[in-house]
């Protein structure tokens, strides 16, 4: 059975589910709409399919199953809600928007219609953090104890200055939390779940936006551990994405989306011999290995097709934006914050 998926955005990360989509068996890109026209018509010429100029026309296209959903993270559950109105099922790239409020009315809108929601976190699919999953699901590494994340980039001025949302409250709903370190942060909850409470410090230390480029926080997570998570954009010349996780029967190390370093009391079967992404995440925003995207697009797929729930569905992806939400509160108020209960808990 062929799934017909439509394109919304046209800009680095849609030409990113575009290769990912024409690499997936069984999907073929029929529709493409983004704010920027010349954008769009580009990619419907380079992979096939529609260039819509009004955003009605685009979700009305049929045959059309799908959407993903790349335009500017403020404007992801506005226009994913207009899909899910149509009947499409929607994935969204990361963050699934950057307000829980607008959140909450996308989940909302899915329910409605009976549409499968996902987002685009890759690491939950990523062979080397799937086995880390695992040994903490399987009491390998203990009870967890400490952990340390840090997300040290390099955006230099023009990453800001040739673009018409980022860097800006409205549309990129914040700065290297929101946007650079949601990866990471969804990575933590994932593996280590729910935060109980945040103390945040951020700054915009080296470029010229509205958001922050530099940010430190504590997290005090509900299952005993305590960690640190460090994002920036400021931090030349850019270091590799690192997490650091000491349980009480030891500690794992990974970078990017490898574990390099296992150091057990216990032996256990090591990670699969599978190569990482071999994207610049730490220099340039260019997705150039769409693996990550590839399998996440697959389960979501699957999802549909089975009516299971995706890898990360919507109540999942709510909650990386509401722990970024409390950071700033948090660093707005120079003091701790305590989150609520997870949704649906």
């Amino acid at each position: 059975m062929t799934v017909h998926i439509g394109i919304l955005g046209g800009g680095n990360i849609s030409d990113t589910h575009a290769r990912a989509a024409r690499e997936t068996p069984g999907v073929e890109l029929v529709a493409y709409w983004g704010r920027d026209p010349e954008k769009t018509s580009t990619m419907a010429t380079r992979y096939g399919g529609r260039a819509y100029r009004d955003l009605e026309g685009f979700v009305r296209h049929r045959p059309m199953d799908a959407v993903l959903v790349g335009t500017p993270s403020g404007l992801h559950a506005e226009h994913a809600r207009a899909a899910a109105r149509e009947g499409l099922h929607v994935l969204v790239e990361k963050p699934l928007d950057v307000t829980t409020e607008r959140i909450d009315a996308l989940i909302d809108e899915c329910d409605r219609a009976g549409v499968t929601l996902g987002v685009i976190f890759q690491d939950r699919t990523a062979p080397h953090l799937v086995w880390l999953k695992n040994l903490l699901a399987t009491g390998a590494l203990g009870s967890a104890i400490l952990v340390s994340a840090r997300v040290k980039w390099h955006r230099p001025p023009e990453y800001y200055a040739g673009s018409a949302w980022r860097g800006r409250w409205a549309l990129d709903g914040g700065g290297a939390l929101m946007n650079q370190a949601i990866h990471s942060v969804d990575l933590l909850l994932w593996l280590l779940g729910d935060v109980a409470r945040v103390y945040a410090s951020t700054r915009t230390a080296l470029h010229d936006i509205e958001v922050e480029d530099t940010a430190v926080a504590c997290l005090e997570f509900a299952g005993g551990a305590i960690g640190t998570l460090e994002a920036a954009t400021s931090t030349f010349p850019g270091f590799p994405r690192r997490v650091e996780l000491t349980g009480s029967e030891g500690t794992v190390i990974v970078e990017h989306d490898r574990v390099v370093s296992v150091q057990l009391r216990a032996p256990q079967h090591p990670p699969p011999a599978e190569a990482g992404s071999t994207n610049a995440s730490a220099t340039s925003p260019v997705v150039s290995d769409v693996r990550g995207h590839r399998r996440v697009l697959e389960d979501f797929l699957c999802a549909i097709r089975t009516g299971a729930r995706p890898l990360c569905d919507g109540r999942e992806g709510r909650r990386s934006v509401e722990l970024v939400q409390a950071l700033y509160r948090s660093a707005r108020a120079g003091a701790a914050v305590a989150l609520g209960a997870a949704p649906g808990a």
